[in-house]
């Protein structure tokens, strides 16, 4: 029974830190696009960001702290044996989320100090890689395809 509350905390977790990771970027985009003179704007989705950036955070540690529990504590999937590639192949892809978040921060960043930043359209392709990620871990693991 315990494993279960675990598992349905750390997927709804997972979900609210995905919806941050997908909004963050789109905030980027806007920012990218604020032109220079609307310093009250580029203010507001600044302050919009951090905040959103600070929530992200706070749920991720939840998050990967009960994934973490699931996967050492609980032993779900250690990865050992025939049939357990799509784990090491999740755990690869939890990497790189937790790069990604970090990359929202450096960018972040660059626009609170007044960085050369990147185009709108680059910060739109960006804002794609956290579906991409997402997707692409709920399939390993509920196919679970190697």
């Amino acid at each position: 029974m315990l494993y279960l509350w675990i598992k349905a905390f750390h997927i709804v977790f997972i979900a609210a830190w995905f919806a941050g990771l997908f909004y963050l970027p789109r905030i980027l985009v806007n920012l990218a696009e604020v032109p220079p003179d609307s310093v009250a704007e580029r203010a507001r989705l600044i302050g919009m960001a951090q905040r959103l950036l600070r929530f992200a955070t706070v749920l991720a540690i939840p998050a990967l702290g009960l994934g973490a529990w699931l996967w050492l504590g609980i032993g779900i999937g250690i990865g050992k044996g025939p049939g357990n590639g799509w784990l090491h192949a999740k755990l690869a892809l939890v990497l790189l989320v937790i790069g990604y978040h970090h990359g929202c921060g450096v960018l972040l960043r660059k626009f609170v100090q007044g960085l050369p930043t990147h185009s709108p359209r680059w910060y739109r392709c960006f804002n794609e890689v956290s579906v991409l990620l997402f997707a692409a871990i709920v399939v390993l693991v509920v196919v679970k395809p190697f």
